[in-house]
Formats: structure tokens, C-alpha cells, sequence
């Protein structure tokens, strides 16, 4: 069974290797793990976004207002949805919007265009 370490994940976003635990995730079968990363031109700054994607798992990692987040693939109707503590980041193309579900169901989300 292939591992994804979750670990080298959250590297990749922080600038302090000793600042992140490990964490390992089994894959199902002998999935092989793509990794790509996008920048998005966001209102008011850029969002880096690295996708982690193997078999069934996908993962969207950023940084946003200082913290790091770790969001899972969930179901959506059309595009990508993922979802990570207080975030949700939905993509469809080269557009993203970024869902601070703090703010209320009704607030307005960060809307955002790749810039690569």
C-alpha cells in the first residue's frame, strides 16, 4: 500500500521544517501521488494552492490570514469543493472562491483567478 505523508504536505507550505508534525495516510491500492501548484489572484492578495491528489484522496493545501489549512475533496455539483476547518475553497477552471464559513452562510466569498 503507497503512503501519502502528510508530513511533506504541510512542508511545503511552511516556511519552518520543524514547525510541522507527521502525519501518514494509506492509499488505497497503487495510487500514484500528483502534486501540482497554482497561484490565484485574489481581491486583496495571491492564494497558493498545492493540490495533492492520489486515487480517491485529493487534498488543497494554503496558507490564508496565518494559518495553514488542510482541506479534503467533498462532494459538489460541479467543480472541485474542498473543505478544511473554517475554509472552503471551490474551483472550476481557473477560478476559485474562498469560503470563510466564520462569516455567516450569506457573506460573500474571496473570489479568485489563477495568475500562472
Amino acid at each position: 500500500m503507497r503512503q501519502l505523508s502528510l508530513a511533506a504536505i504541510v512542508l511545503s507550505v511552511l516556511a519552518s521544517p520543524a514547525a510541522a508534525s507527521a502525519l501518514t495516510i494509506d492509499l488505497p491500492g497503487d495510487a500514484d501521488v500528483e502534486t501540482s501548484t497554482v497561484t490565484y489572484a485574489c481581491p486583496d492578495s495571491e492564494l497558493t494552492v498545492t493540490y495533492h491528489n492520489a486515487g480517491s484522496v485529493s487534498l488543497a493545501v494554503f496558507e490564508t490570514g496565518g494559518e495553514v489549512v488542510v482541506a479534503s475533496n467533498v462532494i459538489a455539483a460541479s467543480g472541485a469543493r474542498y473543505a478544511g476547518g473554517r475554509y472552503v475553497w471551490w474551483t472550476k477552471g481557473d477560478t476559485g472562491d474562498l469560503y470563510d464559513l466564520m462569516q455567516g452562510e450569506d457573506a460573500p466569498p474571496a473570489s479568485c483567478t489563477a495568475s500562472d
